[in-house]
Protein backbone atom coordinates (compact mmCIF):
# COMPACT_ATOMS: atom_id res chain seq x y z
CA UNK A 1 0.00 0.00 0.00
CA UNK A 2 2.71 2.06 1.10
CA UNK A 3 4.65 1.24 -2.09
CA UNK A 4 1.73 2.50 -4.54
CA UNK A 5 0.95 5.61 -2.90
CA UNK A 6 4.84 5.84 -3.19
CA UNK A 7 4.69 5.66 -6.98
CA UNK A 8 1.21 7.48 -7.83
CA UNK A 9 2.92 10.73 -5.69
CA UNK A 10 6.08 10.53 -8.08
CA UNK A 11 4.27 10.02 -11.23
CA UNK A 12 1.54 12.99 -10.19
CA UNK A 13 5.18 15.04 -9.75
CA UNK A 14 6.65 14.41 -13.41
CA UNK A 15 3.37 15.27 -14.25
CA UNK A 16 2.83 18.85 -12.68
CA UNK A 17 6.66 19.35 -13.12
CA UNK A 18 6.32 19.16 -17.14
CA UNK A 19 3.36 21.01 -16.98
CA UNK A 20 5.50 23.87 -15.29
CA UNK A 21 8.31 23.57 -18.20
CA UNK A 22 5.54 23.84 -20.95
CA UNK A 23 3.70 26.87 -19.41
CA UNK A 24 7.38 28.36 -18.37
CA UNK A 25 8.58 27.78 -22.35
CA UNK A 26 5.41 29.55 -23.37
CA UNK A 27 5.44 32.02 -21.48
CA UNK A 28 9.45 32.50 -22.39
CA UNK A 29 8.44 32.50 -26.09
CA UNK A 30 5.72 35.19 -25.94
CA UNK A 31 7.64 37.28 -23.85
CA UNK A 32 10.44 36.85 -26.75
CA UNK A 33 8.21 37.74 -28.82
CA UNK A 34 6.58 40.91 -27.46
CA UNK A 35 10.28 41.94 -27.15
CA UNK A 36 11.51 41.27 -30.98
CA UNK A 37 7.58 43.45 -32.13
CA UNK A 38 8.45 46.15 -29.47
CA UNK A 39 12.04 46.32 -30.83
CA UNK A 40 10.70 46.61 -34.44
CA UNK A 41 8.06 49.06 -33.66
CA UNK A 42 11.05 51.35 -32.21
CA UNK A 43 13.02 51.07 -34.85
CA UNK A 44 10.66 52.04 -37.05
CA UNK A 45 9.36 55.30 -34.74
CA UNK A 46 12.49 56.13 -34.33
CA UNK A 47 14.16 56.34 -38.27
CA UNK A 48 14.87 59.46 -38.79
CA UNK A 49 13.38 61.49 -42.06
CA UNK A 50 15.58 62.41 -44.75
CA UNK A 51 14.37 66.80 -45.07
CA UNK A 52 14.77 67.66 -48.15
CA UNK A 53 14.16 71.64 -48.81
CA UNK A 54 12.73 73.07 -51.84
CA UNK A 55 11.86 77.06 -52.71
CA UNK A 56 8.25 77.79 -54.67
CA UNK A 57 6.41 80.35 -55.45
CA UNK A 58 1.83 79.67 -55.04
CA UNK A 59 -0.20 77.67 -57.13
CA UNK A 60 0.09 75.36 -58.83
CA UNK A 61 3.95 74.98 -57.78
CA UNK A 62 3.36 74.83 -53.82
CA UNK A 63 0.12 72.33 -54.68
CA UNK A 64 2.31 70.01 -57.17
CA UNK A 65 4.80 69.68 -54.00
CA UNK A 66 1.80 69.31 -51.45
CA UNK A 67 0.45 66.59 -53.69
CA UNK A 68 3.66 64.60 -53.39
CA UNK A 69 4.98 65.56 -49.88
CA UNK A 70 2.81 62.26 -48.37
CA UNK A 71 3.98 60.10 -50.90
CA UNK A 72 7.86 60.57 -50.17
CA UNK A 73 7.51 59.75 -46.51
CA UNK A 74 6.60 56.43 -47.71
CA UNK A 75 9.80 57.15 -49.23
CA UNK A 76 11.77 58.20 -46.21
CA UNK A 77 11.75 61.78 -47.21
CA UNK A 78 10.28 65.05 -45.18
CA UNK A 79 9.48 67.07 -47.68
CA UNK A 80 10.07 70.89 -46.53
CA UNK A 81 7.91 73.48 -48.82
CA UNK A 82 9.68 77.20 -48.35
CA UNK A 83 7.43 79.50 -50.34
CA UNK A 84 9.12 82.64 -51.49
CA UNK A 85 7.26 86.11 -52.55
CA UNK A 86 8.92 87.12 -55.45
CA UNK A 87 10.80 85.24 -58.61
CA UNK A 88 13.96 86.10 -57.43
CA UNK A 89 14.05 84.39 -54.06
CA UNK A 90 13.82 81.30 -55.19
CA UNK A 91 17.15 81.44 -56.94
CA UNK A 92 19.25 83.22 -54.52
CA UNK A 93 18.53 80.59 -51.75
CA UNK A 94 19.13 77.54 -54.50
CA UNK A 95 22.48 78.68 -55.62
CA UNK A 96 23.11 80.22 -51.39
CA UNK A 97 22.70 76.23 -50.12
CA UNK A 98 19.28 77.50 -48.38
CA UNK A 99 17.35 75.35 -50.13
CA UNK A 100 17.96 72.07 -52.04
CA UNK A 101 16.04 72.48 -54.49
CA UNK A 102 13.30 74.86 -56.54
CA UNK A 103 10.19 74.64 -58.56
CA UNK A 104 8.74 77.97 -59.78
CA UNK A 105 10.91 78.23 -63.52
CA UNK A 106 11.69 77.19 -66.93
CA UNK A 107 15.47 76.33 -68.14
CA UNK A 108 15.56 79.82 -69.90
CA UNK A 109 14.82 81.65 -67.20
CA UNK A 110 17.66 79.83 -65.02
CA UNK A 111 20.40 79.98 -67.95
CA UNK A 112 19.49 83.68 -67.44
CA UNK A 113 20.58 83.42 -63.58
CA UNK A 114 23.35 81.37 -64.04
CA UNK A 115 24.67 83.89 -66.47
CA UNK A 116 23.74 86.84 -64.54
CA UNK A 117 24.87 85.23 -60.96
CA UNK A 118 27.56 83.13 -61.86
CA UNK A 119 25.40 80.15 -60.44
CA UNK A 120 25.08 76.42 -61.43
CA UNK A 121 21.49 76.09 -61.35
CA UNK A 122 20.19 73.25 -63.64
CA UNK A 123 16.90 70.84 -64.43
CA UNK A 124 16.30 67.87 -62.97
CA UNK A 125 12.77 67.20 -64.01
CA UNK A 126 10.58 69.29 -65.97
CA UNK A 127 6.95 68.86 -64.69
CA UNK A 128 4.29 70.96 -66.98
CA UNK A 129 3.65 73.26 -69.36
CA UNK A 130 1.77 76.11 -68.92
CA UNK A 131 -0.42 77.77 -71.74
CA UNK A 132 0.92 81.38 -71.99
CA UNK A 133 -1.40 83.54 -73.19
CA UNK A 134 -2.82 87.35 -73.90
CA UNK A 135 -5.85 88.74 -72.37
CA UNK A 136 -7.81 91.82 -72.89
CA UNK A 137 -10.19 93.37 -70.80
CA UNK A 138 -11.21 95.80 -73.51
CA UNK A 139 -11.42 93.23 -76.40
CA UNK A 140 -13.08 89.94 -77.21
CA UNK A 141 -10.98 89.32 -80.15
CA UNK A 142 -7.41 89.76 -81.10
CA UNK A 143 -9.13 91.02 -84.27
CA UNK A 144 -10.26 94.02 -81.98
CA UNK A 145 -7.34 95.00 -81.33
CA UNK A 146 -6.27 98.20 -82.75
CA UNK A 147 -3.36 100.05 -84.19
CA UNK A 148 -0.50 100.88 -81.71
CA UNK A 149 -2.45 99.26 -78.67
CA UNK A 150 -0.32 99.05 -75.91
CA UNK A 151 1.13 94.98 -74.49
CA UNK A 152 2.08 94.82 -70.86
CA UNK A 153 5.08 92.14 -71.05
CA UNK A 154 7.39 90.38 -68.31
CA UNK A 155 10.73 92.61 -67.88
CA UNK A 156 12.87 89.89 -67.43
CA UNK A 157 14.75 88.77 -70.75
CA UNK A 158 13.94 84.64 -71.21
CA UNK A 159 9.78 86.04 -70.68
CA UNK A 160 10.45 88.79 -72.78
CA UNK A 161 11.26 86.56 -75.24
CA UNK A 162 8.73 83.82 -74.68
CA UNK A 163 5.64 86.70 -75.34
CA UNK A 164 7.79 87.90 -78.45
CA UNK A 165 7.48 84.31 -79.64
CA UNK A 166 3.62 84.30 -78.24
CA UNK A 167 2.96 87.38 -80.59
CA UNK A 168 4.76 85.86 -83.89
CA UNK A 169 2.66 83.04 -83.23
CA UNK A 170 0.14 84.31 -83.95
CA UNK A 171 1.11 86.67 -86.65
CA UNK A 172 1.19 89.77 -84.30
CA UNK A 173 4.68 90.27 -85.39
CA UNK A 174 7.78 88.74 -86.94
CA UNK A 175 11.38 88.47 -85.56
CA UNK A 176 14.65 88.12 -86.76
CA UNK A 177 15.51 84.35 -88.02
CA UNK A 178 17.03 82.51 -85.08
CA UNK A 179 17.11 84.51 -82.41
CA UNK A 180 14.22 82.48 -80.98
CA UNK A 181 14.35 82.22 -76.97
CA UNK A 182 16.95 84.69 -76.92
CA UNK A 183 14.42 87.39 -78.79
CA UNK A 184 14.62 90.74 -77.65
CA UNK A 185 12.32 93.61 -78.83
CA UNK A 186 14.78 94.93 -81.01
CA UNK A 187 14.68 91.98 -83.00
CA UNK A 188 11.21 92.96 -84.11
CA UNK A 189 11.70 93.25 -87.95
CA UNK A 190 8.01 93.71 -88.74
CA UNK A 191 5.41 95.22 -86.41
CA UNK A 192 2.07 95.93 -88.49
CA UNK A 193 -0.18 96.94 -85.81
CA UNK A 194 2.73 99.33 -84.18
CA UNK A 195 2.27 97.52 -81.23
CA UNK A 196 3.65 99.62 -78.19
CA UNK A 197 5.14 97.19 -75.24
CA UNK A 198 5.27 97.83 -71.57
CA UNK A 199 7.62 95.99 -69.66
CA UNK A 200 6.44 95.06 -66.16
CA UNK A 201 7.57 92.53 -63.13
CA UNK A 202 6.28 89.11 -63.54
CA UNK A 203 3.98 88.97 -60.47
CA UNK A 204 2.98 92.38 -60.93
CA UNK A 205 1.29 91.59 -64.59
CA UNK A 206 -2.48 90.68 -63.61
CA UNK A 207 -2.82 94.08 -62.04
CA UNK A 208 -2.25 95.76 -65.70
CA UNK A 209 -5.15 94.60 -67.23
CA UNK A 210 -6.69 98.15 -66.14
CA UNK A 211 -3.93 99.85 -67.55
CA UNK A 212 -3.22 98.12 -71.17
CA UNK A 213 -4.62 96.85 -74.04
CA UNK A 214 -3.82 93.36 -73.63
CA UNK A 215 -0.96 91.70 -71.29
CA UNK A 216 0.51 88.17 -71.84
CA UNK A 217 1.31 85.86 -68.55
CA UNK A 218 0.90 82.49 -67.14
CA UNK A 219 -2.05 80.72 -65.97
CA UNK A 220 -0.56 81.05 -62.33
CA UNK A 221 -1.47 84.73 -62.85
CA UNK A 222 -4.70 85.09 -64.95
CA UNK A 223 -6.28 82.10 -62.61
CA UNK A 224 -6.69 84.70 -59.58
CA UNK A 225 -8.79 86.95 -61.66
CA UNK A 226 -11.14 84.08 -63.15
CA UNK A 227 -9.57 83.57 -66.36
CA UNK A 228 -8.95 80.80 -68.07
CA UNK A 229 -6.23 80.32 -71.22
CA UNK A 230 -8.87 78.32 -73.17
CA UNK A 231 -11.98 80.30 -72.77
CA UNK A 232 -10.79 84.18 -72.75
CA UNK A 233 -7.51 84.77 -74.19
CA UNK A 234 -7.31 86.53 -76.99
CA UNK A 235 -4.49 84.37 -78.28
CA UNK A 236 -2.79 81.25 -77.16
CA UNK A 237 0.67 79.87 -77.75
CA UNK A 238 1.03 76.97 -79.61
CA UNK A 239 3.34 73.75 -77.97
CA UNK A 240 6.77 75.52 -76.59
CA UNK A 241 8.59 72.63 -74.98
CA UNK A 242 11.54 75.41 -74.02
CA UNK A 243 9.53 77.31 -71.18
CA UNK A 244 8.01 73.64 -69.39
CA UNK A 245 7.72 74.95 -65.69
CA UNK A 246 10.94 72.48 -64.21
CA UNK A 247 12.42 71.09 -60.76
CA UNK A 248 15.64 72.49 -60.69
CA UNK A 249 18.55 72.02 -58.16
CA UNK A 250 22.26 72.32 -58.31
CA UNK A 251 25.02 71.00 -59.92
CA UNK A 252 26.90 69.39 -56.81
CA UNK A 253 23.54 67.85 -55.87
CA UNK A 254 21.37 67.12 -58.64
CA UNK A 255 22.02 63.76 -58.19
CA UNK A 256 21.63 63.39 -54.23
CA UNK A 257 18.91 60.63 -54.22
CA UNK A 258 16.38 62.82 -52.40
CA UNK A 259 15.81 65.07 -55.10
CA UNK A 260 15.80 62.27 -57.39
CA UNK A 261 12.91 60.62 -56.01
CA UNK A 262 11.03 63.89 -55.85
CA UNK A 263 11.95 63.88 -59.33
CA UNK A 264 10.12 60.45 -59.49
CA UNK A 265 7.33 61.79 -57.31
CA UNK A 266 6.57 64.78 -60.06
CA UNK A 267 6.23 62.77 -62.50
CA UNK A 268 3.84 60.34 -61.25
CA UNK A 269 0.36 59.30 -62.16
CA UNK A 270 -1.08 61.34 -59.00
CA UNK A 271 0.51 64.84 -60.70
CA UNK A 272 -0.52 64.00 -64.27
CA UNK A 273 -3.91 63.32 -62.85
CA UNK A 274 -4.07 66.49 -61.33
CA UNK A 275 -2.58 68.85 -64.22
CA UNK A 276 -5.12 67.42 -65.99
CA UNK A 277 -8.40 68.10 -63.82
CA UNK A 278 -7.44 70.43 -61.50
CA UNK A 279 -5.19 73.20 -64.12
CA UNK A 280 -6.64 72.62 -67.44
CA UNK A 281 -4.62 75.77 -68.35
CA UNK A 282 -1.48 73.43 -68.18
CA UNK A 283 -0.47 70.01 -69.10
CA UNK A 284 2.33 67.46 -68.03
CA UNK A 285 5.48 67.73 -69.85
CA UNK A 286 6.66 64.21 -69.03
Amino acid sequence: MKKSLILILTALFLVLAGCGQAATTSSDKTSDKTKTDAAATESTESKELTTLKVASLPAPMDAILLLVKPLLVEDGINLEIVEMSDNIQPNDALANKEVDANFFQHVPYAEAYNEAKGAHIVPVQPVYNAMYAGYSKKYKSIDELPDGASVAIPNDPPNIAHSLLLLEQNNLIKLKDGVGIKATIQDITSNPKNLQFKEVDLLTLNRMMDDVDMVTMYPAYAKPLGLSAKKDALIVEKDMQAFAITLMAREDNKNDPAIQKLAERMRGPEVKKFLEEEYTDTYPAF
